[in-house]
């Protein structure tokens, strides 16, 4: 298989192009990023103490690097451990990815959050099969243009499948960068972004470009972390600009700080004994495509007395059988990443159900099997809370 090249080579012409490109982009300001010793020392590192025994390493199968690291995106290594190998047990290629449900992909994801990924992760599967005769592409370009995968992810995958040499740039990379090259500004606004890719591309090593590629997510996942960095014990510690200027608590620069919006809604918990109602959601939006509860006029339980919720209640509960009770249940707030939920639930309890025709966007839900529903974390464990208390029931 052909590898493709995607960062310029180091010999004299290759440099002298890298510095005419960094020139047009920064007219005036002609800088050569290239530094060997940078990879060389995160190379030796990673070799030496960077993390060797994750469930997706030591491998050049594609389907699992692509599935780590998808669900790597803005998830810690030890929550995705789990869902990576219940994962793997249920979709063990990609052709049985591309295969399955919607329903049944959601489900093996319900919990982990961020739930576009699990829609892309399925479409990319499908994707892949269709058009690329299910082998995913060692060309970080056409990796890139599938869903879900941006210009970092593809190189990640394509450096530890293929051996490409592609440059990476995500959150750690660029925590990395900013504090040993001592660069100012928010590294998610595109001018600083844009000099953080020339640096990328240019510090590549000809070499054992997935020990690099590694070493570099390692030192910002182990030691370069944003709370209380490991200097002492980090390989580049000697030309790191931050520490040697006292900055490391500055660098990278944070986001500037919006408030953060807040919205209130109220769920209904309508069940029997046996069985609870659960509406899909709209594949757009928060938690799209999974099973939730049914949504009403908001209710503050400050606001409203025992007989008026039932007034207000009733009919949309007479809409799906004969209901008994209405009681308040524990407020809790979801936070989104850019927003608060308050959710304010009531229990209505029903002494009979009504059956749904000619519908598949609400479902009558056995109660015994909502441990392995679709569910948004904080839904799923509303309910397992509720039913898991037989006095609930009675």
């Amino acid at each position: 298989m052909k590898q493709v090249v995607t960062a310029p080579d180091r010999s004299a012409s290759g440099a002298k192009r890298a510095r005419s490109r960094t020139t047009a982009q920064n007219p005036g300001h002609a800088v050569d990023y290239s530094d060997p010793a940078f990879s060389e020392a995160v190379i030796r590192w990673q070799k030496q103490h960077g993390r060797h025994a994750l469930p997706w390493q030591n491998t050049h199968d594609a389907y699992r690097i692509w599935l780590s690291e998808i669900m790597l995106q803005q998830t810690q290594v030890a929550a995705v451990i789990p869902y990576y190998r219940r994962f793997l047990e249920r979709f063990p290629n990609v052709q049985a990815l591309a295969e399955a449900p919607s329903e049944d992909v959601m489900a093996h994801w319900s919990g982990l959050g961020y739930y576009t990924r699990a829609r892309n992760l399925h479409r990319c599967a499908q994707r892949v099969v269709a058009d690329h005769g299910g082998v995913f592409p060692s060309d970080p370009g056409l990796l890139a243009e599938l869903p879900g995968i941006g210009r970092s992810t593809a190189a990640a995958i394509t450096a530890f499948a293929y051996g490409t040499r592609a440059a990476i740039l995500d959150g750690n990379v660029k925590r990395v960068f900013c504090r040993v090259f001592g660069i100012d500004g928010f590294p998610g606004a595109k001018p600083v972004e844009d000099q953080l890719w020339l640096r990328a591309v240019a510090l590549l090593p000809e070499q054992d470009i997935g020990a690099y590629t590694q070493g570099l997510m390692d030192l910002g996942a182990t030691l370069c972390t944003r709370g209380k960095p490991a200097c002492e014990r980090c390989p580049l510690a000697g030309q790191c600009v931050a520490r040697a200027t006292g900055r490391t608590h500055l660098l990278p620069t944070r986001k500037p700080k919006k408030a953060v919006p807040e919205k209130s809604i109220t769920m209904l918990v309508i069940a029997d004994r046996t069985h609870v109602l659960l509406e899909r959601r709209p594949d757009s939006g928060i938690w799209g495509g999974l099973l939730s509860l049914p949504e009403t006029d908001v209710l503050n339980p400050d606001d409203v007395g025992a007989t008026e919720r039932e007034e207000r209640l009733a009919p949309a509960a007479a809409h799906y059988g004969s209901p008994r009770s209405f009681d308040r249940l524990q407020p809790f707030t979801h936070v989104f990443t850019h927003y608060k939920l308050h959710v304010w639930p009531y229990h209505v309890r029903l002494d009979s159900r009504r059956e749904f025709a000619g519908e598949d966007s609400r479902v009558w839900y056995p109660v015994d099997r909502l441990a392995d529903a679709a569910l948004p974390a904080p839904v799923k464990k509303l309910l397992l809370a509720i039913f898991g208390e037989p006095d609930l029931l009675s």
